[in-house]
């Protein structure tokens, strides 16, 4: 799709900001900090626990979207004989968090940071998740050191972790990252994420794993208003993805081996999904030969063509159904009978944004004493077995914020232009409705549904016109323009 920025008007800014005031109210997202718990953060910020394993001479950097500040995660990679090792700092947010006390009280009410277009909502203080906890360059840090050897090929053969003092040396971006890489002016550990992370994703085709390559609707500050844009994920979106997902497997074979542990898991589809996909694929004619495994057909597609862009629109209906597993064998929870996510044909589990999502503190605190060889921390054992629903209410909550948003700022972009006409792409009919859809507008970068007195062409380009963008329901809706 073209990715041409459309901004809302200054005008509406003001309308969009009440909207997304009410929006948090309407939630009963708080907003505001209880006064114990800042005062906790102020004492933890200036007093956490360093740990004394000393490792600030390694190299790291972190790679985030330009202005975070939020930074959970830091890397450091080099070759080893017969592979590579890649250190990868996780920020320590057990160094700042007492077990009970008011922050991680708080913590359990929000469960993970949510984003809104005027400004986040925190999991934890910004005095330490934009301040003291993240691993901001520069930056003496307490953090939880994983190295994660490999082999020639990317596979992993060994896992640690354990705490240490650390201090990042580089802040970088995506754009920055990719565009350094693409002039050949990239250096040593730059080269070595490009190199590693290809050796990854070759390691997640053999399992037969899958990432769909989906372009992102977004919606961004822009000189005072709101813009929504498609954003296609770069290479070294990946290739950090493949850090993460490779840290994120380790620590799910460490908690499954010791039994007790908290998986991210995703059954896999039953066969009338791919059934019904195959039918898609025909109707759509992307070719998928009999005997085609479906991770290959994905990695065969390019989403710059219509209809496979549309095709992979249809594959997201297979990761529904993720969710979270908590199992302590000692107490009588055992893991799952298929403890694997099927998107990454491994089990998995989230350990890396502890900074932005509460489950991740369970998950590398149990790591760090299988690590180690010790005890799993009482407070962890006793909360474990709440922590999936408190994950899985935050999550939908989480998607709920990102969509409202987006609606938000569809119909405010929108507002006034019925019966104005717009290139767009079918991306979605409803099987027993074939006249009901969703397209997505070619510019401005808008989703919506869609209307048709006969059935919707899936897949193909068609001319819309706006029948309602209503800001009180924040309800966009469009009808098809039949051919001439």
């Amino acid at each position: 799709m073209p990715r041409r920025h459309l901004s809302v008007r200054a005008a509406q800014t003001a309308r969009i900001n009440t909207e997304l005031a009410d929006l948090r109210s309407r939630l009963e997202i708080r907003t505001d900090w209880p006064p114990e718990v800042l005062a906790e953060a102020d004492r933890a910020a200036s007093l956490p626990r360093l740990p004394e394993f000393d490792a600030t001479d390694l190299d790291l950097f972190t790679l985030d979207p330009p202005g975070s500040r939020d930074l959970d995660q830091a890397m450091h990679l080099s070759r080893r004989d017969g592979g590579y090792r890649v250190h990868y700092a996780i920020a320590d947010v057990a160094a700042y968090v007492s077990p009970g006390g008011p922050i991680d009280t708080e913590a359990g009410r929000r469960v993970q940071t949510l984003y809104f277009p005027d400004g986040n909502v925190p999991l934890h203080p910004a005095r330490l998740s934009e301040g003291a906890a993240s691993l901001l360059p520069g930056e003496l840090r307490p953090a939880l050191l994983w190295q994660l050897d490999l082999d020639a090929d990317g596979g992993l053969v060994l896992a640690d972790l354990r705490r240490a003092r650390v201090r990042s040396r580089r802040r970088l971006d995506y754009a920055t990252v990719q565009g350094r890489i693409d002039a050949g002016a990239a250096d040593g550990q730059l080269s070595l994420l490009a190199e590693v992370g290809r050796l990854r994703e070759e390691q997640e085709r053999a399992r037969g794993g899958v990432s769909l390559p989906i372009p992102e609707q977004e919606v961004e500050a822009d000189n005072g208003g709101y813009r929504l844009r498609y954003r296609a994920p770069r290479p070294a979106d990946g290739w950090n993805a493949q850090i993460s997902l490779l840290t994120g497997m380790a620590a799910a074979e460490l908690m499954l081996d010791a039994g007790i542990g908290l998986l991210r898991t995703l059954p896999a589809a039953p066969e009338s999904a791919y059934a019904r996909l195959r039918r898609v694929a025909a109707a759509l004619g992307v070719p998928w030969p009999d005997g085609l495994p479906y991770p290959q057909l994905i990695r065969s597609l390019d989403p710059a063509r219509t209809a496979d862009a549309a095709f992979l629109n249809e594959c997201t209906g297979l990761l529904r159904g993720a969710g979270y597993h908590a199992f302590d064998s000692a107490r009588g929870t055992v893991p799952p009978p298929d403890p694997g996510h099927a998107a990454l044909a491994a089990p998995y589990t989230h350990c890396t944004a502890p900074l932005r999502r509460l489950g991740d503190r369970y998950a590398l605190e149990i790591c760090l004493a299988v690590a180690a060889g010790t005890e799993v921390p009482e407070w962890v054992r006793d909360t474990l077995p709440l922590v999936p629903g408190l994950m899985e209410s935050g999550d939908r909550r989480a998607h709920e914020v990102e969509r409202a948003c987006v609606n938000l700022v569809e119909t405010e972009l929108l507002r006034g232009r019925e019966g104005e006409e717009f290139p767009a792409v079918v991306v979605d009919v409803d099987e027993r409705r074939p006249t009901v859809g969703t397209v997505q507008l070619r510019r401005p970068a808008v989703v919506a549904k869609c209307d048709a007195a006969e059935p919707l062409p899936l897949g193909h380009r068609v001319t819309v016109r706006l029948t309602l963008a209503d800001p009180v329901t924040r309800t966009v809706r469009f009808a098809l323009v039949p051919d001439a």
